[in-house]
């Protein structure tokens, strides 16, 4: 089987797999998607992998919180010996494109990541996971299909464990795709932070900015809004990156943001106010249907009240991939200017997205 290997929130695998499908089917690759709800992942099935994951990069997909190339499904893996039919099936690699197989036997990989779905029938399986890495890595290195030391400008390759006897080997490109294992950065909650929706920005300013982009757009003076700011999570992380904040919203601030003395506190209807002077950016997490938030995103931009925006899309319970295209292309339409416009599920999201938009040049 060739393909790709994308992890997901357990649940919103066919918004995954329905994103994939058409994705594909835009970029004139075909193929299937295969999944089971609740299992954190989706296979997508199709013969020219190579050029289809460079068709759908990383960034461009909103459900996949990692994307894969498929290499090998293994099932009925014996207990005793599972290194030797991954060695097997790695030897034996060839995708039909490039390279004729006797050239892709030697693949080198610069770092092994032994994983397992972040889903109820994964968790289990961290400790076996964690146990066969370790035996894996020397037998690897030994064979030559794995670098001395961790090496960022070669493929990764995965494992990853569905059952006991169930697992998938995949690579990744460390250019296009997570870096973290399982696609999951793993922030934690300081204990200053006003509330814990403080993650969802932290992890959209690292999942959804590169490194220039942050240095670029994230500078000590800039000025930002906070729609329906209360308690405040937003804010925080904003003023922690220097910004001067102006936080909308009819209900209270934790009093340790405001005394930042980077925080006007203007209480007012989120959804009505508007900057007297543009703005840097602009974030909101309101509880609204989210065709009236990408609305409100839209003239934001439009109007050139902000540059660039966070703000979350709360979906509904069915066709959320459906709403979520419509919600992008009403937010690309009403904004009438162009747009870089990425979107993602954060792991610090529930149901809802996140979005980063950009007034482009």
């Amino acid at each position: 089987m060739t393909g790709l290997l994308c992890y997901c929130r357990a649940g919103f695998e066919p918004e995954l797999a329905a994103e994939l499908t058409a994705r594909a089917a835009e970029a004139g690759f075909f193929g299937h998607a295969r999944t089971e709800r609740g299992s954190g992942f989706v296979v997508f099935a199709c013969d020219r992998a190579e050029a289809l994951s460079r068709a759908l990069p990383w960034r461009g997909l909103v459900f996949a919180r990692q994307k894969l190339q498929l290499l090998a499904e293994l099932r009925g893996l014996d207990p005793k010996d599972r290194i030797a039919p991954i060695v097997a099936a790695l030897h034996a690699d060839s995708t039909g494109e490039g390279p004729p197989p006797d050239q892709v036997r030697g693949r080198l990989y610069g770092e092994l990541l032994v994983e397992h779905p972040d889903s109820d029938a994964g968790k289990p399986l961290s400790g076996l996971a964690r146990a066969f890495g370790n035996a894996l890595r020397p037998v690897l290195r030994k064979a030559g299909l794995l670098a001395a030391q961790d090496n960022a400008s070669l493929p990764r390759l995965h494992v990853c464990f569905v059952d006991g006897d169930h697992a998938f080997v995949a690579s990744s490109d460390p250019a296009d795709s997570a870096p973290w294992p399982l696609g999951i950065p793993r922030l934690r909650l300081l204990p200053d932070a006003p509330s814990r929706s403080a993650l969802k920005l932290e992890e959209a300013l690292l999942t959804l900015l590169d490194d220039e982009d942050r240095a670029r757009l994230l500078r000590e003076g800039m000025r930002a809004a906070d729609l329906g700011a209360a308690p405040g999570g937003w804010t925080w992380v904003l003023t922690r990156h220097g910004l001067h904040v102006s936080a909308i919203d009819n209900g209270p601030l934790r009093q340790h943001v405001l005394d930042t003395g980077l925080v006007e506190h203007l209480r007012a209807d989120g959804f009505l106010w508007q900057p007297t002077r543009p703005l840097d950016w602009m974030v909101c997490d309101m509880v609204e249907q989210p065709r009236r938030v990408a609305e409100r995103m839209a003239t934001w931009l439009r109007e050139g009240w902000c540059r660039q925006s966070i703000f979350n899309l709360k979906l509904p319970m069915k066709k959320r991939w459906d709403e979520t295209r419509l919600c992008l292309d009403l937010l690309a339409a009403q904004a009438q200017r162009p747009l870089v416009v990425r979107a993602r599920q954060l792991y610090h999201d529930r149901e809802e997205i996140t979005v980063f938009a950009a007034v482009g040049s």
